[in-house]
């Protein structure tokens, strides 16, 4: 991958003049790193800001994310998605607090051991917050990478992971190696696309990028198809007794493990109104929604109606407009149905 080695001057000299103003830049420390690489997994950083912000009023240090009751972080990670990301945070803070008696760890290696920090995510922390030469390599590395050398690997595969991150380790500047990591992933976020095509003419690559000169943009990066999603039809149980409306925890394991939920099941015949002894009424058809998970889509249609007692079977709630809005985090999964349940409350 030699032509990456004519990348690092231009590289440096673009993203100094181009890179994006960002709270977690504009100030490097390792906790704000830490929390805005972890936010930003599958997420557009349009979406981190207003969070990263809000997260860090409510968790300035360490300390606290590890002694925040978990009701509180899932309701600042509402509308993030993949909560178990949340759950790892505060797992690593309590491995900090424990381990490393509340300091950030400083080494690579220490970094990496931490609760949900993979290489890439260790490699970022590592460079930007302690000047570390590590790569970090993540989709958008990857995609340049494979444009910049006209590489036809499998950029999903762990051996191209493997090839880009060896080559970077080479090459990656010793005096400014968080730079160096943020230009790639801000030329791959801003320039050299993922959908769509790359904006060529703005790369600081573009007269040496095989893919450019060759014109196979368009086939570069190579990227194994994804297996199709399971669906699942599913009812939504809206239920509501005087200005309230019934949550229910879910399970400790497995899809948005331990969150509020609107009561929901599969679409199976079954009345489970009944089947949970709530003293039901007609139900009536109040909208549809889907949603797409990594692996899984749902595909749902929500009934509801009022019901005549406020008993609820063991472990729910009711939540009033406010309590929704402070207290309970209700998954993305659910968005479908937000204006009819605020319609619904705001009648009382």
């Amino acid at each position: 991958m030699k032509e990456l080695e004519q990348l690092v001057i231009p590289l440096l000299v673009w993203y100094r003049e181009n890179a994006r103003v960002l709270p977690w830049r504009s100030d490097p420390t390792p906790y704000g790193v830490w929390i805005s690489e972890i936010m930003l997994q599958q997420t557009r950083v349009a979406a981190v800001l207003d969070y990263y912000r809000r997260f860090l009023e409510a968790a300035p240090a360490v300390a606290d994310l590890a002694a925040m009751p978990e009701d509180q972080l899932m309701k600042l990670w509402q509308g993030l998605g993949y909560y178990s990301r949340a759950r790892n945070l505060q797992k690593a803070a309590r491995q900090i607090m424990e381990t490393h008696g509340g300091v950030f760890p400083n080494t690579y290696e220490e970094i990496r051991a931490l609760s949900g920090v993979g290489d890439y995510t260790a490699g970022a922390i590592s460079s930007i917050a302690f000047h570390l030469p590590v790569p970090a390599v993540d989709g958008n590395v990857l995609r340049v990478a494979a444009r910049v050398c006209g590489d036809s690997s499998d950029i999903t595969t762990p051996a191209m992971k493997r090839k880009v991150t060896q080559a970077l380790a080479q090459i990656i500047p010793l005096e400014a190696p968080g730079d160096f990591n943020q230009a790639m992933m801000e030329l791959g976020a801003t320039v050299c696309l993922p959908n769509g095509a790359p904006l060529c003419e703005r790369c600081p690559a573009a007269p040496f990028c095989r893919a450019f000169q060759e014109g196979r943009t368009g086939e570069l990066p190579v990227k194994a198809a994804k297996k199709a999603r399971k669906v699942e039809v599913r009812t939504v149980y809206l239920l509501f007794c005087q200005g309230r409306v019934a949550l229910r925890r879910r399970g400790p394991r497995g899809l948005l493990a331990g969150l509020w939920e609107y009561p929901n099941e599969l679409a199976d015949g079954t009345d489970w109104p009944a089947s949970w002894g709530l003293d039901t009424v007609p139900l009536e058809r109040l909208g549809a929604g889907k949603h797409i998970f990594t692996h899984i889509e749902w595909h749902m249609t929500a009934m509801g109606g009022e019901l005549g007692s406020a008993n609820l079977p063991e472990g729910w709630v009711w939540a009033d407009r406010r309590e929704l809005r402070d207290i309970y985090a209700i998954p993305n999964a659910f968005q479908s149905f937000a204006q009819v349940v605020a319609d619904q409350l705001g009648r009382f």
